[in-house]
C-alpha cells in the first residue's frame, strides 16, 4: 500500500457481565502523503473526506519516531504471525 499507513489504536473496556477489563484495537488506514512514516511511529491523524474505500484519515503529524530496536521487534512479531498463518492453512 503506497502511501498509506495502518493506525492501530488500543484502548481497554470492561466486560459488562463478566467485569475483566479487555484491550480492544481500532485499526484506521490514513493517507501518508509523502511515506514519511515507519512501523512504531506515533502519529496524529485528522479525518477527511473518503480517499478510497478503507482510507477516511490524513496523517497530521509525525510525534514520535520509533526506535530501531522497536522496529525490529515490531518487524519480527508480525513475520512470526504470517509463518503462523501459513502453517494453520
Amino acid at each position: 500500500m503506497d502511501k498509506t499507513v495502518v493506525v492501530a489504536v488500543d484502548y481497554w473496556r470492561r466486560h459488562p457481565l463478566y467485569k475483566k477489563t479487555i484491550r480492544r484495537t481500532s485499526k484506521f488506514y490514513a493517507h501518508d502523503e509523502h511515506n514519511l512514516c515507519r512501523v512504531g511511529d506515533l502519529v496524529l491523524i485528522e479525518e477527511t473526506r473518503p480517499l478510497s474505500k478503507m482510507k477516511r484519515w490524513i496523517v497530521r503529524k509525525i510525534l514520535e519516531r520509533a526506535t530501531p530496536e522497536v522496529q525490529a521487534e515490531l518487524i519480527e512479531e508480525r513475520e512470526a504471525r504470517e509463518r503462523e498463518g501459513e502453517v494453520e492453512q
